[in-house]
């Protein structure tokens, strides 16, 4: 049966304009699944990414803790090889001593009797610097600087009177005590010159003195520092320090 025109021509129109229509719904329920699927991907993107970062943080902290702790080993390193090198000195100087007493012995003549000399207990020397180091390395900072000062007091001759003067301002810094710190460093400069540790003195006097804002002791100390010891890691520090001022 054949349709009329105008019926054929309507039902064309009524599919062509039903298209669209259809073709629009479809689409934007892609486009809202695909908005979803976006939403949940960048949902999942910011979590790692505040797993990250909590973790850097975590990680920057425990790399602090580290450091700290390294710093506390090497402290503690340098204390123990200054203390077995000390005592191996102190060995070698007994000997020769012990030697020479014994060759004067027997080529000098017999001496005239003197009121004899008050004799340093030298096992007492020994046990007191013992006590105040081993304050040092229990970090009891204060105890320790007050038992080095005590112990250059009643021994400012002996034969562990440099490092007693070392180890004193080391303590006193530590304890924040930069005043005594500075001046117990200067004395061991000044004192034992040719000592190794000479250099790494007058650079921790400078530190002590800036913390005090002394800024003339600071450039005074860095010239002495420069001019006598520059072969030294300290005195190549030190002459950079200078130009820079």
């Amino acid at each position: 049966m054949r349709l009329r025109a105008p019926l054929r021509v309507a039902l064309l129109v009524a599919a062509t304009l039903s298209l669209p229509a259809g073709a629009g719904v479809f689409d934007d329920d892609e486009a809202r699944a695909r908005i979803e699927t976006l939403k949940g991907e960048y949902a999942e993107l910011a979590k790692r990414v505040e797993l990250i970062n909590r973790n850097q943080v975590d990680f920057a902290n425990q790399i602090e803790a580290v450091k700290a702790e390294l710093a506390k080993l090497r402290g503690q390193i340098e204390v123990l090889g200054y203390e077995l090198e000390a005592t191996q000195k102190r060995q070698k100087d007994f000997y020769v001593d012990l030697d020479n007493r014994v060759r004067k012995l027997e080529t000098a003549p017999p001496p005239e009797a003197k009121p004899e000399a008050p004799k340093v207990d030298t096992a007492q020397e020994t046990r007191d610097y013992e006590a105040a180091l081993a304050s040092l390395k229990a970090l009891k900072y204060k105890e320790a600087g007050a038992a080095f000062l005590t112990f250059i007091q009643a021994y400012p001759n002996g034969t562990l009177a440099a490092s007693a003067h070392y180890w004193g301002g080391y303590a006193h810094a530590q304890a924040r005590d930069h005043a005594t710190a500075a001046d117990l460093f200067g004395k061991f400069a000044a004192g034992w010159p040719n000592d190794e540790r000479a250099a790494g003195a007058l650079e921790s006097r400078v530190a002590s003195l800036e913390a005090l804002k002394n800024a003339k002791a600071v450039r005074a100390t860095l010239e002495l520092l420069a001019d006598k010891y520059p072969a030294t890691d300290a005195g190549k520090r030190a002459k950079q320090r200078l130009k820079r001022k």
